[in-house]
């Protein structure tokens, strides 16, 4: 690793910066989801454990440099309080001599860093009054490090920095998956569109031995064979570019899995009367019906795909799994790898979108070796994009 951990620095005494990610869903001024507050709380306790203080710096919202009451921080308080066990002193305002005055084990949460304009414009007058509000940089908030902002790149070039138990365990995961995998190495990739996806297609065939393509993304790249799928989700202005990538997989060596059965259905709704179709280049299908979900078929072969593989990557569902029976595959899948992985033989790990929801809902989360809630940093990484907040930790 060439980032520092908390276990590289002296904390006791220290005033601690901590960038952390508490932006979570909120309904009539509770939180409603605690997941993000409660993968802070390791980095905090073991900050307190050492004689350190926490300073907390967040965001919350879109408030685009503006002071925006219903985005104050403060409606987090009584969650995190509640996740430390202990009070938690909220700073609207935050001064240095104030901050050090503090007695030993407290925990500070400064407001909304995005109500100050310089957050967002990493201006350097900014990162310097945050650098003056601790004596070292900790970096907790991996799903902010896509973005080039004061408090997660500015500030780590201006003092001692480390990654925070949550940011280091999602870049050892992330490493453990693509950089350095035990292979064979595959993933999953699914959702809705290959447009939002390219980047990360280009890159992951470069890389894996097995690369299985679901939900609508599928729907492109069967077109792509001569398919016609009737009213199915599906590009036609990205079928050069599934072609493409497919080129580019074989030339690679990467196999491409893509679903060989579907769920055909003339409506879009829970329990719609369906069929199961064969799926290739040859498939014809009325132009009012639907391909929603993988088939067994496709299923059996993804299970038996798994069962090849060391390292395994997850991105997206393979089907329309809001809404049954177009969960199936996503369901039956992720329960595949959530059993190989109990039984020692796959690491997997998967993030991005409507993933952690998908695995959630198949019941398999629990049982993957890593989930990451990091949303677009995860997508970043896995596209071989460079993180402006984590290249500040390696060149702090």
């Amino acid at each position: 690793m060439s980032w520092k951990t908390l276990d590289d620095m002296d904390l006791n005494g220290k005033r601690v910066l901590v960038r952390v990610d508490i932006n979570v869903p909120v309904e009539d001024g509770k939180v409603t989801d605690t997941t993000r507050i409660d993968r802070i709380v390791p980095t905090i306790r073991d900050i307190l454990s050492a004689g350190g203080l926490p300073v907390l710096l967040a965001h919350f919202g879109r408030p685009k440099g503006q002071y925006v009451p219903e985005m104050s921080l403060r409606v987090t308080l009584p969650a995190l309080e509640a996740a430390l066990g202990q009070e938690v002193t909220f700073v609207e305002r935050p001064d240095p001599e104030a901050l050090a005055a503090l007695p030993t084990g407290s925990v500070v949460l400064v407001e909304n860093t995005r109500f100050a304009a310089g957050e967002e414009a990493n201006d350097p007058g900014m990162a310097k009054f945050l650098a003056t509000l601790g004596d070292i940089f900790c970096n907790d908030a991996f799903s902010a490090a896509h973005r080039a902002h004061a408090s997660t790149t500015g500030v780590a070039h201006l003092l001692p920095s480390c990654a925070g138990r949550l940011m280091q365990a999602e870049l050892s995961a992330l490493e453990a998956a693509l950089s350095a995998p035990e292979r064979p190495v595959g993933a999953v990739v699914g959702g809705a569109k290959v447009s939002t996806k390219i980047a990360l297609l280009e890159n992951l065939v470069g890389r894996l031995d097995l690369l299985v393509i679901g939900g609508g993304m599928a729907n492109t790249f069967l077109a792509a064979q001569g398919a016609q799928l009737g009213a199915s989700l599906q590009e036609p202005d990205f079928v050069e570019t599934a072609r493409a990538i497919m080129a580019q997989a074989e030339k690679s060596g990467c196999r491409v899995l893509l679903p060989v059965d579907g769920l055909v259905a003339r409506e879009f709704r829970a329990g719609a009367d369906h069929a199961v179709v064969a799926l290739g280049p040859d498939t014809v299908l009325d132009a009012d019906q639907m391909v929603l979900d993988a088939g067994p078929a496709s299923v059996s072969a993804v299970s038996d795909a798994f069962a090849s593989l060391k390292t395994l990557i997850w991105n997206g569902p393979m089907g329309a799994f809001e809404i049954p029976p177009f969960d199936m595959a996503t369901n039956a899948a992720a329960a595949d790898a959530a059993r190989q992985t109990r039984a020692g033989t796959l690491i997997s790990v998967a993030g991005g979108g409507d993933t952690v929801a998908a695995l959630n809902q198949a019941g398999a989360a629990a049982d993957f070796t890593y989930i990451s809630t990091a949303g677009g940093a995860f997508l970043e990484w896995m596209e071989g994009k460079t993180l402006p907040g984590v290249a500040a930790l390696e060149t702090a």
